[in-house]
């Protein structure tokens, strides 16, 4: 738990650090700017949360904003950005549906001295992405993957437990930092039997959920749940996201858990929605790792500031991330742990939340 509580008080020092705006103000100056954001679907509280964000301060600022959300179809995506550009965006903010999808229409935009700025998600194969901003990815992978080794004493060596995992989608760039970070912590566990994957699927390919649909997760899980778990009992679930860890809840419960005979797993996830948070309090998902968005929006919108203003951008990463064509620069902001014992103090002190929303 040490490791836990360390990384939550770095956590929140960074978030109150990178939560300032620290260019001037400009109000009205970029008045007529164009910024084209594209976002991927409206089915996600992340993704609607961000939108929100971004706009506010984008406009604030005296720029002309145009969101589009693709609702996971990558053509349209590729179209929305077309249109940006054909309207004039001087800046696009892109948070790809599939990173490698949108190389070329990137490219084009490029040739027309349109700067892009990849948001979240690392959009690969392409020259044109200027700049990166994120959360630590492989730290939220970390994250999980430490608060499982710790609630179940895997360092003391206890076990065996019985563990399966729940990824994301193969073309989310992502997921292989996510995946990476926790199974750095967790695999040696398995290699040792203090964890064993009754289902033997425990590569990213056999992990995956497509585009993070609940409902596909609740349906790989129903079906590891009937082949191998009938007589035992699933101790761990690694689910990388919180709408994945709603879809594996759900198989669960069909499957008789959440009772006191029989009680939830050690469950993870990521972002930290309502209905996630809710489901930590009500124990039924154990934690998720909080990203907070405000702090990502503010940092985004420097960027774009910068860029427009021909400066150089503040980054904080100029090694990690290779999309196939460059190194990316970044800025990365550090994800945090939020559990049953802290959700009051990180989500509802720091306004993220109100107690309401969380009723």
């Amino acid at each position: 738990m040490k490791k836990i509580l360390a990384f939550t008080l770095a956590a929140t020092l960074m978030l109150g650090f990178t939560g300032c705006n620290n260019s001037k103000p400009v109000g009205g100056e970029q008045k007529g700017i164009k910024v084209g954001v594209a976002m991927p679907t409206k089915s996600l509280q992340r993704w609607n949360q961000d939108a929100e964000n971004i706009q506010k301060k984008l406009t604030d600022k005296g720029y002309e904003v145009d969101i589009q959300f693709a609702e996971n179809k990558v053509d349209a995506q590729v179209s929305q950005i077309e249109n940006m550009v054909t309207k004039g965006a001087k800046v696009i903010v892109a948070v790809a549906i599939d990173g490698s999808a949108l190389s070329s229409v990137l490219d084009d935009a490029k040739a027309t001295g349109v700067k892009v700025i990849s948001y979240d998600r690392l959009i690969m194969n392409t020259d044109a992405v200027d700049y990166y901003a994120t959360f630590d990815n492989y730290s939220v992978g970390q994250i999980q993957g430490q608060y499982i080794e710790e609630k179940l004493g895997l360092k003391e060596g206890k076990g065996p437990y019985n563990f399966e995992i729940a990824t994301g989608p193969l073309d989310d760039n992502n997921v292989v930092y996510f995946f990476g970070g926790a199974m750095d912590v967790l695999k040696p566990y398995v290699d040792k039997g203090q964890l064993v994957v009754r289902s033997k699927q425990t590569t990213r390919e056999q992990c995956a959920t497509p585009n993070w649909e609940e409902n596909k997760a609740q349906e790989r899980m129903d079906n590891i749940l009937t082949a191998n778990y009938t007589s035992e009992r699933l101790d761990a679930v690694l689910c990388s996201n919180d709408s994945v860890s709603l879809g594996v809840q759900s198989a669960l419960k069909s499957a008789g858990y959440g009772t006191s005979d029989k009680p939830m797993p050690i469950l993870t996830g990521q972002d930290a929605n309502i209905a996630n948070v809710k489901a930590i309090v009500a124990g039924e998902q154990s934690m998720s790792v909080f990203k907070d968005t405000r702090a990502l929006a503010d940092k985004v919108v420097e960027m774009v500031d910068a860029v427009v203003q021909g400066k150089e951008p503040d980054v904080n990463d100029t090694k990690s991330y290779n999309n196939g064509k460059k190194v990316v620069p970044s800025y990365l902001l550090r994800p945090v742990a939020v559990d049953k014992d802290n959700y009051k103090k990180l989500l509802v002190e720091s306004g993220y939340y109100t107690e309401d929303e969380l009723k």
